[in-house]
């Protein structure tokens, strides 16, 4: 009779714990996405970025629009450095045109940078500059585009883009009224940005994305294709026609391809 009694006690045990539902296993952590920090290039502003924001934005990223001084390219880089360290998390820098230049030296140092993501810019290797990079291929018309230089109190230079001219030169592809008033409100680089050369590029190191069209005409497509294929990038999008703004034309394939760097292994 003990025995019997034993056999029920463990049987009526182990139908209770059949009817009471198992301990749902722990939900996985979401993984942080990356703060995306947008810099732009000469003759533009953080404004440039607008539409790529939007989207990113929109698709739940942290989004910075860096000012960038356009003065030299290590203190620029520095002044770029310096966001990135006040970021806690993973970084994606993203550079258009004379700011390629700028986010490869500013990742150096920085750990928590993932990738380089390059738009119609500049990749250097150390001791190139902008200007020997935009006139080692032909198709660049800028210099043909600039207007009278400003000289800068205690030496030097500024650039700008001759107003009437900067639609064609530089937006082309941007309805010719936004384009004016892109014109208006441009940025000058400094010419010491310009030709001060690069010291050690963090895309030798980091994954980087390249993104630009066939109709630039500041820095010509050759040039832009040569540094992506140097840089060993993950991805390069070419896009028929586009300018050299091309995140305010191609916004949507610009924040596509910037999504994709975010989210790369």
């Amino acid at each position: 009779m003990k025995a019997i009694n034993t056999i029920a006690l463990a049987l009526s045990i182990t139908a209770a714990a059949a009817a009471t539902p198992a301990m749902a296993a722990p939900a996985p952590v979401a993984a942080v996405k990356p703060t995306v920090i947008l810099v732009h290039g000469a003759f533009a502003d953080a404004g440039s970025w607008n539409g790529v924001a939007a989207r990113l934005r929109a698709d739940g990223y942290s989004v910075i629009g860096a000012a960038n001084p356009l003065r030299s390219v290590k203190g620029d880089a520095a002044v770029v450095s310096d966001i990135v360290k006040s970021v806690k998390g993973p970084v994606v820098l993203v550079g258009h045109s004379y700011g390629g230049a700028v986010i490869s030296t500013a990742a150096n140092g920085n750990p928590n940078v993932k990738s380089l993501v390059y738009v119609a810019a500049f990749a250097p290797d150390q001791g190139e500059t902008a200007l020997e990079l935009s006139g080692r291929f032909p198709g660049g018309t800028l210099g043909q585009a600039l207007a009278e230089p400003v000289a800068i109190a205690g030496g030097g230079k500024d650039f700008y883009i001759q107003q009437d001219k900067f639609h064609q030169q530089f937006a082309a592809d941007v309805p010719k009224a936004d384009a004016q008033l892109m014109a208006v409100a441009q940025r000058p680089i400094a010419e010491a940005a310009l030709t001060e050369a690069s010291g050690a590029p963090a895309w030798k190191n980091l994954p980087s994305y390249f993104i630009y069209g066939t109709g630039d005409k500041n820095i010509p497509a050759a040039a832009l294709g040569f540094m992506a294929e140097r840089a060993k990038s993950r991805k390069t999008v070419e896009i028929k026609g586009a300018s050299h703004v091309v995140m305010t034309s191609n916004p949507a394939a610009v924040a596509r391809l910037i999504e994709d760097a975010a989210q790369a292994k």
